[in-house]
């Protein structure tokens, strides 16, 4: 340790000793004319924790003055606590260390004010210590800051999970810090992937967040979720049905990919049971190849039924086997109804003449004995081509006819 630095004639240190309170009290007030977010904090707060770690980081650059060196880590643990303290209370990391950097800029113009051309070395040595001083102390603050906040989300989605899994499992009692809403959006979605996703698992990481930020905005309540990169549960406090389709848009767009969505409206009481119903509507929108988009029971009522248990399953199935042996006859129906018995909508998409379709369909009615025409025996058509896909029974490729 070398001799303490001496400016205007003085030690610095014992410049700084001998001002640091009446400097506390102006650089404490300079926080608050020159950065915003301080002036929302309340007066004895600034009075008293402020001024305090203001004061204790005087004393700190006097000792480093005193005994040129830079900061140990122990001596910057007041600052860390501080800033700890900060992101509990939501003060932006931003305006931390502009404060710091404000303070930094108003002990270097005291100490170097009125300096004489002799001590200009020692000038300089103050300039590079306040330098090393602010790397070292914006660091630690930093670092103390983010570990706060980590650990405040990490504990903020240890009680929204706990919140949600209690749910789910007929409880009607949140966890500490959540408060349950009268009645929740129940969203079961699947999310596709994402392009970027085949080049590792970050892209899907990102995906998550921008869902999750998307359908954060149109809740003023936190939203609970078990999500993957998949899909998952999202539950929505206090959105009701009409709400619900521009929800799965904004996802769908801040996700960049197609999303699909089955959801419920219930009480806390009722959401173990609309989150299994909207699972159940879910698994049929993707049995039956239905397009991206949001979806409900009565979307879905037949082909829901169809995939419950029945006697009469096997039996719808079977209707269409006679044509198990004609891929082109089953596939050239299946579209038939898809297009809304339109033959030339049919023939674009299976890339044939009309009059090849009409052929084809004749084909199907004499071997099936069922007419696509006669509005009872469509009914019939449609719940056999259903049936066939629940029970797995041979047919055309989901897409074949794209």
């Amino acid at each position: 340790m070398g001799e303490p630095l001496r400016v205007a004639g003085r030690a610095v240190h014992e410049l700084l000793d001998k001002q640091k309170v009446r400097l506390a009290r102006e650089l404490v007030s300079g926080f608050v004319a020159e950065i915003p977010f301080y002036r929302e904090l309340p007066a004895e707060e600034l009075s008293d924790d402020i001024f305090r770690i203001t004061e204790e980081n005087l004393r700190l650059v006097s000792r480093l003055f005193r005994e040129r060196r830079l900061p140990r880590p122990e001596e910057l643990e007041p600052s860390c606590a501080s800033a700890a303290r900060r992101a509990q209370e939501g003060v932006p990391l931003e305006a931390i260390l502009a404060a710091y950097h404000l303070g930094a800029g108003r002990v270097w113009d005291l100490v170097t004010t009125d300096a004489r051309p002799e001590e200009v070395s020692d000038a300089l040595a103050a300039g590079r210590l306040m330098l090393g001083y602010t790397e070292a102390v914006t660091t630690a603050v930093c670092a103390a800051y983010q570990q706060e906040r980590e650990s405040m989300v990490s504990q903020d989605q240890h009680a929204r999970h706990a919140a949600i899994t209690a749910l789910l499992s007929g409880e009607t009692q949140a966890g500490a810090g959540i408060r349950l809403a009268a009645r929740y959006l129940v969203l079961a979605v699947t999310l596709d992937a994402h392009p970027d996703e085949r080049f590792g698992a970050v892209a899907g990481r990102r995906k998550l967040h921008r869902v999750r930020d998307a359908v954060q905005r149109h809740a003023a309540e936190p939203v609970l979720s078990l999500l993957e990169p998949a899909g998952g549960l999202i539950l929505v406090p206090d959105l009701d049905w009409c709400a619900a389709a521009a929800l799965v848009a904004a996802m769908a767009e801040a996700a960049g990919v197609e999303v699909r969505a089955a959801a419920e409206v219930a009480a806390p009481e009722g959401v173990a049971a609309a989150a299994r119903l909207a699972q159940e509507v879910l698994d049929v929108v993707h049995l039956f190849h239905h397009p991206a988009g949001l979806y409900r029971l009565a979307d879905v009522l037949l082909e829901y039924q169809l995939t419950r248990p029945s006697e009469a399953m096997s039996g719808l199935a079977t209707l269409l086997d006679p044509l198990t042996d004609n891929p082109d006859l089953l596939q050239t129906l299946t579209v038939y109804l898809e297009t809304g018995l339109d033959r030339r909508r049919t023939a674009e998409r299976l890339h044939v003449h009309p009059n090849t379709v009409d052929y084809r369909l004749r084909r199907a009615v004499t071997l099936t004995g069922l007419d696509p025409v006669d509005p009872a025996q469509l009914q019939s058509i449609g719940a056999a081509l259903a049936a066939r896909r629940v029970t797995n029974r041979p047919g055309p490729l989901p897409d074949s006819a794209a």
